[in-house]
């Protein structure tokens, strides 16, 4: 780890002016920026603290919906009474992530803005051709161990899948990232590969995430999140689905869904394709696990990532037959 100048930034407009310099990486749990020091890939030249800012760790919860501040930590989050009866996969979701120690440390707008865990991205002494670390150097993953890569979304460049928990429930449930400057949808915010694997997200220089907004819906009340990794705890999705179900009158006819699938593509994936399947059928397994499979289409597999293309339908499948009832 390198020497560098610290900044305890008095104000959001201070943090973000001082962010705009190259080199710079704002601070606010830590446990992302020294996870990346460590490693070799984070080397900033000036750290910004923001974890006192006032105004940006409070969370709200209305009949409209929930504004969670972007400090406001991940197991305050996890915990609180009222995201936990509005948005149980969201409380879920993070219940699952990372250790209680980190959780207890790590903040929302942070678990955001978390770098993939591709072995190749993270040892650069080892494997110097990576496009996600140095564009246009290529992609060692490619040929290479690909087990916790991604099937989804994916390009020549870069198969590197999205490690985070909460933004695939966030994801689902249409929530929205704010900036000191703009709302984005958060489907919107996390970008493709494509050529330009090094740009993740759509932040611009110098933008910070503020909070993150999720609005209320009955599919958002029964909702859920599944994770399937190799290990119970402390582990990342091989695959996991957030799942919120409304149904009708009658508790057989699917109303309204949504699905959002995680560790099986390059960003937190929407599953439109399985909610369209679903809205207005009725909700038998054998159609769930007949729309599940759809979740698929377009799948691209690197030989030791293909169990995650039969994976990913039986997750969805168990979430949605769980908010059904019939799981």
């Amino acid at each position: 780890m390198r020497n560098f100048s610290y900044l305890r930034a008095a104000s959001t407009a201070e943090a973000a002016q001082a962010a705009q310099q190259a080199g710079a990486m704002l601070l606010a749990g830590g446990t992302t920026l020294l996870d990346l020091a460590k490693c070799g890939v984070g080397e900033p030249d000036t750290v910004i603290d923001i974890t006192h800012l006032s105004g940006m760790s409070g969370i709200t919860v209305t009949a409209d919906g929930a504004t969670i501040g972007a400090l406001a930590r991940m197991s305050e989050v996890a915990d609180h009474k009222d995201i936990r009866a509005a948005f149980p996969a969201v409380s879920e979701s993070l219940s699952l992530a990372a250790s209680a120690q980190l959780r207890n440390m790590a903040t929302v707008g942070g678990n955001l803005l978390q770098r993939t865990r591709c072995s190749y991205f993270r040892d650069p002494g080892a494997f110097p051709a990576c496009n996600k670390r140095n564009p246009g150097s290529g992609c060692s993953a490619i040929g290479g161990v690909t087990r916790n890569h991604a099937v989804l979304g994916t390009s020549e460049a870069c198969i590197a899948s999205y490690p985070g928990d909460l933004a695939v429930a966030l994801v689902a449930f249409d929530a929205e990232v704010e900036t000191d400057s703009r709302k984005v949808a958060v489907d919107d915010f996390f970008l493709l590969p494509g050529d330009t694997p090094d740009k993740e997200t759509v932040l611009q220089r110098g933008e910070i995430i503020t909070a993150v907004t999720i609005p209320a819906s009955a599919a958002a009340r029964n909702s859920t999140y599944i994770k399937v990794r190799d290990r119970q705890s402390y582990e990342f999705a091989a695959a996991s689905a957030a799942v919120g179900l409304e149904l009708e009158a009658d508790g057989r006819t699917v109303r309204d869904i949504r699905v959002a699938i995680g560790g099986v593509a390059t960003k937190p994936w929407r599953a439109r394709v399985v909610e369209q399947a679903l809205i207005g059928k009725a909700l038998v397994p054998e159609a769930v696990e007949k729309a599940g499979r759809l979740a698929m289409q377009g799948a691209v597999d690197h030989g030791g990532n293909r169990y995650k293309i039969e994976l990913a339908p039986r997750v969805i499948a168990r979430a949605i037959l769980k908010m059904g009832g019939l799981a």
